[in-house]
């Protein structure tokens, strides 16, 4: 419901190479971790976000998606489904062209309100998983 293939393909394809992965770092058993390496593997510049702001897979970290002084394509959020709707706002706010809730990730009044504001969304899957499919 929250992840048609026309739309997945979308952001996989089409929108852009920079992903900015919120919920990113050098914590190796954390899920995002291994996406981020997936990703990279298949082109996509992946951007850190984590308080902790580590340099991750060789990119440098960045606190907030506020602090990234470039353009952010993807904003792909790794954080539980309380703190996943400010994240949604945030990737508004800085211009992002998409966001991809992770699996198990869910607010359906941030899916409503990204959507609302032009971008495109998907919620409750997993990159990693739909990539190597296209």
């Amino acid at each position: 419901m929250y992840g048609d293939p026309a739309t997945i393909r979308k952001i996989l394809t089409e929108l852009g190479d920079t992903w900015a992965v919120v919920g990113l770092s050098n914590n190796q058993d954390r899920a995002a971790y291994g996406v981020a390496r997936v990703l990279q593997r298949f082109g996509k510049r992946v951007i850190p976000v984590h308080p902790k702001a580590e340099t991750v897979h060789g990119e440098p970290g960045y606190a907030s998606l506020a602090e990234i002084p470039f353009k952010v394509d993807v904003v792909d959020v790794f954080v539980n489904s309380e703190l996943a709707g400010p994240v949604a706002d945030q990737a508004v706010a800085v211009g992002a062209e998409a966001v991809w809730f992770q699996l198990g990730v869910i607010d359906e009044d941030a899916y409503a309100r990204t959507r609302e504001a032009g971008l495109t969304m998907v919620m409750d899957r997993c990159p990693a998983i739909e990539i190597p499919a296209l």
